[in-house]
């Protein structure tokens, strides 16, 4: 799919970081009205899900929510952008040498309980469902932007190296803190954009619009919340986590553990 959808006019729920929070996930959607359908979901009033990326990993049901959103997707009911984490599982499928930490060792478990036969047919299944998806959406007549991690004004059109880091990692500095995670700037603060910017990747408390930008992951697997916006009217939907799945090193959650 091409990154300028900009005929896709909505109304859009657009949903932050799953990372295998399925039954969050399912939660979120019936709350948002849609309804079973067969293996997927469907809203009767025509609304159309856009994820944020980062499926799996760090949760309880990696590949069943990395499955319902290819359904979604496949069926026309959703679009999807995708995270580092997707990337990262892309690599790891075709053999590429990746680092299972991060909370993918979730993901890599359950694709090692699979037989041969249902763990090649996932891994064809993800590998081309990765390769077709854009790196980003310009949707509603260039109004809307979603992308996993950021994008700045003056990268929307366009698509190369650089900015293909920036869409899944952010404003990376090339630093990372004590714990291996990679230091970020705010470019969000420096936005000017006329271009409504959805994303996540980076975990917040709560939502906050921030020069026409908005992250919406709120850490569900680290026992925050998950949440959707709703396009256009900028409405945010949230539900609880159920429970804390992962620690992130280095976190005040894995402090309080570590004094346990």
């Amino acid at each position: 799919m091409h990154i300028d959808q900009r005929h896709e006019k909505g109304p859009f729920d657009i949903v932050g970081d799953v990372h295998g929070c399925l039954d969050e996930l399912k939660e979120l959607l019936h709350r948002l009205g849609y309804m079973v359908q067969g293996q997927s979901f469907i809203n009767p009033r025509g609304r159309k899900l856009i994820f944020l990326g980062d499926l799996g990993d760090r949760g309880p049901h990696c590949l069943a929510s990395i499955r319902l959103v290819m359904e979604m997707v496949h069926r026309n009911y959703a679009l999807y952008v995708p995270g580092n984490h997707c990337n990262k599982l892309y690599r790891y499928l075709l053999g590429r040498n990746v680092q299972v930490k991060y909370g993918m060792e979730k993901t890599v478990e359950e694709l090692t309980a699979l037989n041969n036969i249902e763990r090649e047919i996932f891994s064809r299944e993800f590998i081309s469902f990765y390769e077709h998806a854009p790196l980003y959406l310009i949707l509603d007549n260039g109004n809307l932007v979603t992308v996993h991690a950021g994008i700045k004004e003056n990268m929307i059109g366009q698509v190369n190296k650089r900015i293909t880091s920036f869409c899944l990692y952010g404003d990376t500095t090339g630093e990372v803190t004590p714990e291996g995670l990679p230091v970020r700037r705010d470019w969000a603060k420096h936005y000017r954009g006329h271009a409504l910017i959805v994303y996540g990747h980076t975990p917040v408390e709560q939502p906050i619009f921030k020069n026409n930008t908005i992250d919406i992951d709120t850490g569900c697997a680290m026992g925050g919340k998950l949440t959707a916006l709703r396009y256009p009217e900028k409405e945010l939907v949230q539900v609880a986590a159920r429970d804390v799945y992962y620690i992130r090193s280095g976190s005040k959650e894995a402090e309080l553990v570590a004094k346990i």
